[in-house]
């Protein structure tokens, strides 16, 4: 089924040098544009991490120091890259638990404030895990009827990640063709920073989601204890969520 859009959709995925969205950085960035009148525009691109990729990372994706070490690091083509990303509404398999906080933390690495907050996320892996429970090199052979070859290869994955979503519309009549409302179905949380530290309650109100404040609203955590904000800025959190609570902590 042809997606039915608003705006355009960017279909991305990330190749990195581990899991950890503060500390890991991004080798191989592939995307997928689709227009609403059914253009395609594909990149990827290799990026030099700046630092070793550890064996167990290259032995998933089959990339290696020697691969990327001439490569752009991402500070080079950050600009370029939020141009493309730039009113585009954004999809992935499992990208909202971490391919879209990775590439956040790199954007404020890099020094470019790609302002995200008014796009829909589409998570096709928690499309699928409700529909099916699988991984995507399943969803590919059950949505799509074939083998995904070269599974963990960026460019690979994006393309099959677009596809199981328009075969997903096709076979889920109760899913609807509208980007706000896959968007709402695929989200876990309903998160104010990317990483879910912080996530909207039942009445709106911004929660911290961790910790011996969890479940309290976050304007009166600073309130009544001013070092809480001075702790996280210090501390093994996210660019994005340090960004997040220092613009709520402005505003209140």
């Amino acid at each position: 089924m042809k997606l039915n859009l608003k705006n355009p959709v960017i279909f991305f995925d990330l190749e990195t040098t581990g899991v950890n969205i503060t500390t890991d950085r991004i080798v191989e960035i592939s995307y997928l544009k689709v227009y609403p009148n059914g253009n395609e525009m594909s990149r990827t691109m290799r990026i030099n991490p700046e630092m070793h990729i550890p064996e167990q990372a290259s032995a998933v994706h089959g990339i290696y120091d020697d691969d990327v070490k001439d490569c752009p690091v991402f500070k080079q083509v950050a600009k370029e890259v939020a141009n493309d990303f730039e009113g585009a509404d954004i999809a992935g398999f499992n990208s909202n638990r971490f391919d879209v906080p990775l590439l956040a933390e790199e954007f404020l690495r890099a020094g470019v404030d790609l302002d995200m907050t008014r796009r829909k996320f589409i998570d096709v892996q928690v499309i699928f895990h409700k529909m099916e429970q699988r991984t995507l090199s399943a969803a590919v052979k059950f949505y799509c009827g074939k083998e995904l070859e070269g599974a963990h290869s960026a460019d690979a994955d994006t393309r099959a990640t677009y596809e199981v979503l328009q075969a997903q519309l096709d076979r889920y009549p109760e899913l609807q063709n509208d980007i706000a409302w896959l968007s709402e179905f695929s989200s876990h949380t309903n998160n104010v920073d990317f990483a879910g530290r912080i996530v909207y309650n039942d009445k709106g109100i911004e929660v911290f989601n961790f910790g011996k404040y969890k479940g309290i609203p976050v304007v009166e955590v600073l309130r009544r204890d001013p070092g809480y904000y001075g702790w996280i800025m210090q501390g093994d959190f996210s660019l994005n969520t340090k960004q997040v609570l220092t613009r709520i902590k402005l505003k209140s």
